[in-house]
Order: structure tokens, then C-alpha cells, then sequence
């Protein structure tokens, strides 16, 4: 959760067909000229690469088309666990991925009515965003979202089926975690017998207590926003400003008035883990606090209920002291599970990282920040070496590397690069730069722009979080029910088999999964009809395998570089620069040569095998 999402005027903008650049053309030259480039580091071995696809629960599987702005469950529909079936587990599968992280599994504000089907009522529309409501205001931890359950009565059954067919379809289950705040309406009537809800034996006269859960203005009460959601009568529950909550409590980011304003996270509010933010940001961390107790237990929960991972969101607003005590307590009930942080400070990763016990983090304002300049035409490949040189430098192999996820806008969105042809240079880097996780959003590899204003959403060229939808790229790809790509256009074939090719070559390459890095860029400066700003040229190798990379980010120009392997890259890589080695494109499944001009076409990538001539 990041984005501070408030209405927009709804706008459209239709995904044109396109096809992809053709696999790379050699000129007979003669061996390259070897120059020096001592560029070099190192990934921590890992024995898998984890590749992600993040699903919107809630949208995955819905066969809807009305698309509604504002549209309740009926209207506009909605997907459900049952939908996410073997055939489309399997074409997952086939595609290279390797985890799944369901988005918006628990229970969490809606302005939907689940009463009379033996589930919770409508929360009050003035703090809920949208008509589907925040996956990131949660309601109750220990419970599932009624709108993904067929029965709702049997939801927790639903979804524990779900991770069962997950697992049976050879994927593993990560589901979020939100740590920093939940919806003002949280209220758990599915916790365990015994445990004491969050708030219940708060001191409602303290500002701050470092056993209260959450945070208090004492005296004052709530003043909703006005225009969260500007419902018409025609569209249902309307926002009367009369939702009550005396004392008022912060808002979940971090902001402690009684009228937090309609960008705030005015609908959630924010959790104590024994920070005074009012006094200097002094701690309470001994005695350990109620609300790190009460969290350890959620996630043990859910833990013995076989899911392999957490998306953590938001964790640079919860104390590191916290996730360092919590992380190898969950990982006492299940070792193999693993923690993904959502970060934005780069001089914190380090300290997520090892004090912190995170086994990932988020590389937002490194990678994908550099390679969203270069997909918008505004930045240059000095970007992508900064991040390995100093951003990730030691801890390259614990960021995980994307595109798109749910806060993101669309690549083939007007609001970003409008072409989703422009992700196969980027997402190649992002693929096999590192031997950390790699995640796709679903739709991504369909070319989903995300068109029109969904309701709360607006047309910001994201998918909406916040309400009811259908996603028309990946419904076409979805075909029903057939998850078989039925529907899509010949381009949009062809989209969707680079990223499998990506990701089965990610996931199975010894060299991306463990390798270590070598940059080339300075080796081929002053190579003629190299663009330095637009292509970007790397190695990845172990002692089994060694490969080349290459990336054109240029749009409309074809580049014909005789790639450069300097000496000392060659030495790294303990290969005789006085053989002949063939390279083979494993990318595009283009045959071996022995050459290495190239024919870069616009927006195009390679992965280039290098082996010794027989």
C-alpha cells in the first residue's frame, strides 16, 4: 500500500496491436577487440530463483464485462477462490512461475452486504474507499474476504482449498501482511478462542500507552473527509458524514488529527508497537509491547495454515526491533517460510535486511525507478549501474525486482509508456540481473492498460484495489474459464510468450539463479554503433554456465555494436581469450554463431549462452 488514491475523471485509451521484434541477426566478423572493464560482484548463491505472480484475488477470475464505475459485486462481478482452478494454476506453471501471492485475501472494509449469507454487514461508506473497499484496511485478521468465497459461510474452507490446489499445481501460496494499520471499523469475530481483540483493553484517556494498540486523541472526534466517496443516491449507500469514532484515533499514515484529509489513509487507522511519534519517536520496547504479541500470533496463524510467504506491507512504518523479534519466531513454527518487505528507503535495506531478519525487499526507487525513465524515454542505463554498484551492492540477491505490481500504473498505460512492448528490455534486466526474486502483475503479460475511471480508482492507469472490475486483457487471456489466451490478438501472443521464455529461462538458468555479475558497458563506450544510453550489456556466470546479456531500450532505432567481452572479463569468468566460443540466443532460440555484431532491434533482448568452439 503506498499510493494516496482519491477520484479521478474517467478516461480511455485503447491497447493497440502490436508485434514483437524479431530475434537477433549476426554479421561474420572477427573475434571481439578486448578491452579492459574491471567491473565486477558478486550475488549470494541461491539455490532457486523465486519468480512471482501477484494476483488480485478479487479480479483474477472474474468473467464480468459491464464495468460499472462504482458497480456493486453483482453488477460488475467479482472473482472468487473456485476460479483460480488447476488449468489456470497450471498455465501459471507453464509459464515459469514459481510463487503466487494472492492480494486481498483477508477480511477487509466493504460496502458490500454479506449478512444474510452468514457473513458480515456493509461497513459505514464514509471511511471505506471504493465500493469493494481497501485490501489494505484490513477488518479482521484472523478472517477471509466474503466477496472470494462461493459459500461464504465456508470461506476459511475456500481458501484453504485454494492453497491446497496451489500446492498440488507445484506453486507455492504468499499471502499480505499488513502490519502498520487496519480499517477503523476492525472488529475479529473469527479469532481464536482466547485472544483478546486489538484496542479492547486500550486506555482511552492516553494519547499513548506503550500497551494500547492504537493511537488517541483524547477529547476529539473523527471529522471524516468530505469526497472520499462521492456515491450518487442512484449508486447506493451514499457518505452522510455521520460515521462516529470519539476518541479519534491516528490515521494509518501517521497522521494524528482528528480531520485527516481525503489523501490521507484516512479509512485505516494506525497500530502501536510502542513508538511515542508525539514525544521525540521515543520507545517502549521493554517490557515487549501488547500489539507485537498479538501480531506474532496472526502470522503464526496463518503460518500453520500452509502458507509458504508474507508480503509484508509498508514495514519501514513498524520499529525494525519488531521484525526482528517476529521474523524467527514465525520461522520457529515454519522455517521455510519467507518475508518480503515493501521499502523505499535504500539506506534502511540493509538494516530490513539483517537486523531485520527480512529475507526480501522491495527495489522500487532503485530498479524500477531507473528503468521507468528509460521505458518513458527520460533516463539513460546509468540508472541500471548505480543500482548494482551501490544501491544493492552486497545484498543484490535479496531485492525483488518488477514492473508492475497493485500500486503501479500499467506499462501500457497512457500514464506510463502506453506500448507494453517497451517491457521486454526492461523486464529482461529485471529478470536477470540478479538472482533475487523477479514478480509480474497479472494482465502484465497481456499488455493490460487499464483503461477507464473504475470508481474511486479513477483513471489513474492503475487496476483498481478499491473496487469492482473486470480486467479486459487478461479476460481475454482468461477466455472463460479456459485460461488458454483464446481471445488475444496475435501480438498479444506473442507478448505473453516472451515472458514465458523469460521466466522459464530465469528460473532454470545455474548462471541467473546463482551467478555472479559483470558489467560490460564501459568495455564497449567507444564501440561504434553502440548507444550507451539505450543498451545495456552484462554477464552472468558461474563455473557451469556463462552468459551475455543485451538490452536495446531505444524505441525506433535498429543498432548494429559488435559486442566487446573485455579480458578481464574473460579471466573472470576463467575462459582463454585465445578461443573461439559460439553464443547461443537462449531468449529468442536463435542458433549458435561465433560472432557478436548484433542486430538490436528497437525494444528488443538476448541472452546469449557462451560456450567454448568444439
Amino acid at each position: 500500500m503506498k499510493k494516496l488514491l482519491v477520484p479521478a475523471v474517467a478516461a480511455s485509451l485503447a491497447l493497440a496491436s502490436f508485434s514483437l521484434p524479431l530475434p537477433s541477426s549476426f554479421s561474420a566478423v572477427s573475434e571481439p577487440t578486448i578491452v579492459a572493464d574491471p567491473n565486477t560482484t558478486d550475488e549470494v548463491p541461491q539455490d532457486h530463483k523465486l519468480v512471482i505472480y501477484q494476483v488480485m484475488t478479487r479480479l483474477f477470475g472474474n468473467k464480468t464485462t459491464l464495468n460499472k464505475p462504482y458497480g456493486t459485486n453483482a453488477e460488475n462481478g467479482v472473482g472468487k477462490f473456485n476460479d483460480i482452478n488447476d488449468l489456470a494454476l497450471q498455465a501459471l506453471k507453464k509459464m515459469g512461475v514459481s510463487h503466487v501471492w494472492y492480494t486481498g485475501v483477508l477480511e477487509h472494509a466493504t460496502m458490500s452486504d454479506f449478512s444474510k449469507v452468514g457473513g458480515p454487514g456493509p461497513d459505514d461508506a464514509d471511511v471505506v474507499k471504493g465500493r469493494a473497499g481497501s485490501p489494505y484496511a484490513i477488518k479482521d485478521y484472523y478472517d477471509i474476504a466474503p466477496d472470494l468465497a462461493v459459500d461464504v459461510k465456508a470461506r476459511k474452507q475456500e481458501f484453504e482449498a485454494l492453497v491446497k490446489r496451489t500446492h498440488a499445481n507445484g506453486l507455492k501460496v504468499i499471502i499480505d501482511f499488513i502490519p502498520n494499520h487496519v480499517a477503523r471499523s476492525y472488529k475479529s469475530n473469527a479469532k481464536p478462542a482466547g485472544v483478546v481483540d486489538l484496542g479492547e483493553k486500550d486506555d482511552l484517556t492516553k494519547a499513548f500507552a506503550p500497551n494500547n494498540n492504537f493511537y488517541y486523541l483524547p477529547g476529539k472526534s473523527l471529522v471524516v473527509p468530505k469526497a472520499g466517496n462521492p456515491l450518487g443516491a442512484a449508486l447506493g449507500p451514499k457518505e452522510d458524514g455521520k460515521f462516529t469514532e470519539t476518541p479519534a484515533k491516528a490515521s494509518g499514515n501517521d497522521v494524528f488529527s482528528e480531520a485527516p484529509k481525503v489523501d490521507d489513509w484516512y479509512e485505516t487507522v494506525k497500530l502501536n508497537y510502542g513508538v511515542d511519534y508525539q514525544n521525540g519517536r521515543k520507545t517502549y520496547f521493554e517490557p515487549m509491547p501488547d500489539t507485537w504479541l498479538k501480531m506474532r500470533d496472526i502470522l503464526v496463524y496463518w503460518a500453520q495454515k500452509d502458507v509458504d510467504g508474507f508480503r509484508c506491507d509498508m514495514v519501514e512504518m513498524v520499529p525494525t526491533e519488531f521484525w526482528a523479534w517476529v521474523i524467527p519466531e514465525v520461522k520457529k513454527v515454519k522455517p521455510s517460510i519467507i518475508f518480503m518487505g515493501e521499502a523505499y528507503n535504500p539506506k534502511e535495506y540493509r538494516n530490513y535486511l539483517e537486523k531485520g531478519k527480512f529475507d526480501y525487499l522491495y527495489d522500487k526507487v532503485g530498479l524500477y525507478d531507473g528503468l521507468r525513465r528509460l521505458m518513458t524515454g527520460g533516463g539513460n542505463t546509468e540508472d541500471i549501474t548505480k543500482v548494482w554498484s551501490e544501491e544493492s551492492r552486497g545484498f543484490g540477491s535479496r531485492m525483488l525486482r518488477f514492473l508492475e505490481n497493485h500500486d503501479e500504473q500499467r506499462i501500457a498505460s497512457k500514464d506510463f509508456a502506453g506500448d507494453p512492448r517497451t517491457a521486454i528490455p526492461a523486464m529482461t534486466v529485471s529478470a536477470t540481473l540478479g538472482s533475487g526474486p523477479v514478480m509480474v502483475y497479472f494482465g502484465q503479460e497481456v499488455g493490460e492498460p487499464a483503461n477507464g475511471s473504475e470508481g474511486f480508482s479513477g483513471a489513474d492507469g492503475r487496476t483498481t484495489i478499491f473496487d469492482y472490475w473486470g480486467v479486459p486483457e487478461h479476460q481475454k487471456w482468461m477466455n472463460g474459464g479456459k485460461f488458454d489466451g483464446g481471445k488475444l490478438d496475435g501480438g498479444q501472443k506473442q507478448l505473453r510468450d516472451f515472458y514465458s521464455r523469460l521466466l522459464n529461462l530465469t528460473s532454470t538458468s545455474e548462471a541467473i539463479r546463482r551467478g555472479k555479475f559483470y558489467e560490460l558497458q564501459d568495455a564497449n563506450n567507444l564501440g561504434k554503433n553502440y548507444d550507451q544510453r539505450r543498451v545495456y550489456t552484462y554477464l552472468r556466470y558461474t563455473d557451469k554456465q556463462k552468459l551475455l546479456i543485451v538490452a536495446n531500450f531505444s524505441k525506433d532505432v535498429t543498432l548494429t555494436p559488435k559486442i566487446t567481452i573485455s579480458k578481464e572479463a574473460m579471466k573472470a569468468m576463467s575462459l582463454d581469450p585465445n578461443r573461439v566460443y559460439t553464443y547461443t540466443d537462449l531468449l529468442n532460440n536463435a542458433p549458435a554463431t561465433e560472432n557478436l555484431t548484433i542486430t538490436l532491434t528497437p525494444l528488443s533482448a538476448y541472452v546469449f549462452e557462451i560456450k567454448a568452439k568444439e
